[in-house]
């Protein structure tokens, strides 16, 4: 049986969701030049790697205490009343950002917005693409975190009880997974051709290995994250996929990769999660582990606030961060797109993101569920407590 879960909630978990929030963010703005501040250009993974993994943790924290105390009925019950309250924000968010598109199509008479964002099959055919979105096989631009999202928690149930009885077989099905999706090409289908974005089949083992850190993984791997030697073999790992990428953005450095090196890694494909993108991530991790302890002061100073603030209202802050999004890259195209619109419109919506999460926490608190309590503290990716 693993170790119950720490009682408090470790503040790096919000600290770097919400971060990973602003990278999302930026990230989905096409063709801005300040999203050159994000980790995807820097080395083999990015921002949804964070996101997920916290994702995964957050729910073991939540749900694996209930599974404990509650019994694995109740506590199921919660995790599928949690996809559904996901699901609902997501058919939300559908409803909102197709509308947000089709006006500024139709207003501005500029249907490559509609191309571009991936809606032109619902203007054409809009009953049976609604139906599809509620089937989760029709997805436009920056909308596939959720759904993964709500297929995870819907299987999560069966694999916490697992995992809280025997992590180590738990752990290896996911992996067993995670190898059977790449072996047979496992996906789910998408609309109107295609298959989702991010593979579930693989990324389920992300998600898997969070909550297995959370219910005594981590504190299994202590050690191993401490040692000189995991530390150096990590920033190596970093400063040689640093150097891979600095090559596809200056080719004529591309012939220093060996072609048979080249011809193993690529593609380093995220739709099924690339263990090169996995190991990048496991790199970061086992660094910031390493030298951002739990305790480090600084993790309650007023900088650092924002970014922890969107971390624990993330489901809110990520349905925001697409509609901004859009609304950013209208602004560039029908304004302005030199490099100060292009900042203006960045900070403006982390602003915007900042400036909603204190709103939703001061609503908690007003309600009598202050911030620093134990049930906001506990809040998982749909903003609730189990």
């Amino acid at each position: 049986m693993p170790p119950p879960a720490p009682a408090e909630r470790d503040l790096r978990l919000d600290l770097f969701r919400g971060i990973a929030l602003w990278l999302i963010f930026l990230d989905h703005i096409p063709s801005n030049v300040v999203s050159w501040v994000t980790i995807r250009n820097y080395g083999f993974s990015d921002a949804t790697e964070i996101f997920v993994f916290i994702s995964g943790y957050t729910a073991a924290f939540v749900y694996g205490r209930a599974m404990r105390e509650r019994g694995a009925v109740v506590a199921g019950a919660h995790i599928l009343k949690r996809a559904w309250q996901v699901y609902v924000a997501h058919i939300f968010l559908f409803v909102i950002y197709l509308a947000e598109i089709a006006y500024v199509s139709r207003s501005f008479e500029n249907p490559l917005y509609a191309e571009e964002m991936g809606i032109f099959d619902f203007l054409r055919q809009p009953d049976v693409t609604l139906l599809q979105a509620l089937l989760l096989k029709f997805k436009p631009a920056n909308m596939d975190v959720l759904p993964l999202y709500i297929v995870l928690l819907g299987g999560f149930a069966p694999f916490l009880w697992l995992l809280l009885r025997q992590p180590a077989l738990a752990l290896t099905i996911s992996v067993l997974i995670y190898a059977l999706s790449w072996q047979f090409g496992w996906n789910l289908p998408g609309y109107p051709d295609g298959s989702w974005v991010f593979n579930p089949f693989a990324w389920q083992l992300l998600f898997g290995f969070g909550a297995w850190c959370a219910l005594g993984g981590a504190d299994r791997l202590g050690p191993l994250v401490r040692s000189p030697v995991v530390t150096a073999l990590a920033a190596a790992y970093l400063a040689f996929a640093f150097a891979i990428v600095m090559t596809w953005y200056f080719p004529r450095y591309g012939h220093f990769v060996p072609k048979f090196l080249s011809d193993w890694m690529y593609p380093i494909d995220k739709t099924n999660l690339d263990v090169l993108r996995f190991a990048h991530f496991l790199a970061l991790a086992i660094l910031t582990v390493r030298f951002i302890p739990r305790d480090w002061p600084f993790l309650k100073s007023p900088a650092l606030r924002p970014a922890i603030l969107c971390g624990q209202n993330s489901l809110e802050i990520f349905c925001l961060g697409v509609f901004l999004a859009f609304a950013a890259h209208f602004a560039m195209v029908e304004v302005s797109e030199a490099v100060a619109a292009q900042a203006i419109v960045s900070a403006l919506g982390i602003a915007a993101m900042i400036a909603v999460a204190r709103l939703i926490t001061w609503y908690k608190t007003v309600e009598g569920r202050s911030p620093g309590s134990r049930s906001s503290r506990d809040a998982d990716l749909a903003g609730g407590e189990a």
